[in-house]
């Protein structure tokens, strides 16, 4: 609806992440592409995030050789991963899942990590921890539609209080009466569509496979990347909190849950290094920031739009020239990520592999 348009109109575009939802929108994004000769650029922080970069100049560097095989783990927390599914996007025909719209990071970040494209993937999913049945037999869920006005609501920590924060309480519940649109939803409740524990096998062009794992419902947030190549192994492990208490107020209107602020109990970043037949090494990271997706946010944009302060300009400074070339995507990395997803949503149904040639042509 505002992609196809602006290129057709000859004009910049910047997308977030996930670039679309659907296969079929998809390949009228790169059909206008190739029609206008006009590209986009689709905003994946995580490429920005200084810890990514360092994974991707050890890998690029040879490091561990060829790398034949990641095994990836992605862990939301009761907080962060409840969010999804108070909100639209535990319908699955608005927000293609989370394989679609959280996955999209992660399938990217490894596209980029390996210079590969993804080419067949088979998966398992499943709503096993939120919605209604599974809220009953878990005895988590409470007897409220939504948590504005809900007794039931008080002192549960899954429910959402909008009125208790003023950003949220003028962009959704002041708004209601405007758009009908119920943010703080009961995680338990019916109507989600989406999967909660996803697990996927994907293979690449170059022979390289991938394991993949999200849960949405962990004590602990962050997630951990292992690779396994042909002269050793580099394990990274970021762990964005260590536990969440069961009622923590939010101080901003996207705050903790979506990664503006640094989530409470926050730990730190690990990248090691482990050859064949020498001893491991810890890697020297930079100074880590868990506030704006790692850092990620602040250098995204000005690559994107160029630096706030031209005099004051740190991205070509800190990032590795040969780095910063590869850091932009385009529509073609928003669809090599999108196509992974949307594959595995094809796979969760069938109980087949699907060949990402069959769902996007790239």
């Amino acid at each position: 609806a505002y992609v196809v348009p602006a290129l057709r109109a000859g004009c910049r575009v910047v997308t977030e992440k996930p670039m679309t939802t659907d296969a079929a929108k998809c390949r009228r994004i790169l059909e206008t592409v190739q029609e206008t000769g006009n590209h986009l650029a689709v905003a994946f922080n995580y490429r920005f995030n200084p810890v990514h970069e360092e994974v991707h100049r050890q890998l690029s560097g040879g490091a561990i050789g060829e790398v034949l095989s990641v095994h990836f783990e992605w862990l939301l927390d009761t907080r962060h991963g409840a969010d999804y599914f108070r909100r639209w996007h535990r319908e699955k025909e608005h927000s293609g899942g989370l394989m679609v719209h959280k996955s999209s990071h992660h399938f990217d970040l490894v596209n980029w990590w390996l210079g590969a494209r993804p080419q067949e993937v088979f998966g398992y999913g499943r709503l096993g921890f939120y919605g209604r049945a599974a809220g009953e037999r878990s005895g988590y869920r409470r007897e409220y539609e939504r948590a504005h006005g809900a007794a039931a609501a008080r002192d549960d920590p899954f429910a959402l209080e909008l009125a208790e924060n003023d950003a949220l309480r003028s962009l959704y519940l002041d708004a209601e009466g405007v758009d009908g649109y119920h943010r703080d939803r009961n995680v338990f409740g019916d109507g989600v569509t989406i999967e909660d524990d996803m697990a996927l096998l994907v293979r690449y062009d170059t022979g390289a496979t991938m394991t993949y794992h999200l849960t949405a419902y962990s004590p602990w947030e962050g997630y951990r990347v292992m690779f396994n190549g042909t002269r050793g192994r580099l394990e990274l492990e970021v762990e964005e909190s260590a536990w969440q208490p069961s009622l923590l107020g939010t101080s901003s209107g996207r705050g903790t849950i979506h990664g503006d602020q640094a989530l409470a109990n926050a730990g730190g970043p690990r990248l090691v290094l482990r050859p064949l037949w020498e001893p491991p090494r810890e890697v020297e990271l930079p100074a880590f920031d868990h506030a704006g997706h790692g850092g990620g946010d602040e250098r995204m944009l000005e690559v994107l739009y160029g630096p706030v302060d031209p005099a004051a300009a740190t991205t070509q400074a800190a990032v590795d020239a040969s780095d910063a070339s590869h850091r932009r995507a385009t529509e073609e990395d928003g669809a090599l990520a999108l196509v992974t997803g949307l594959a595995a949503n094809q796979s969760f149904v069938s109980g087949k592999p699907v060949a990402t040639a069959d769902v996007v042509t790239l």
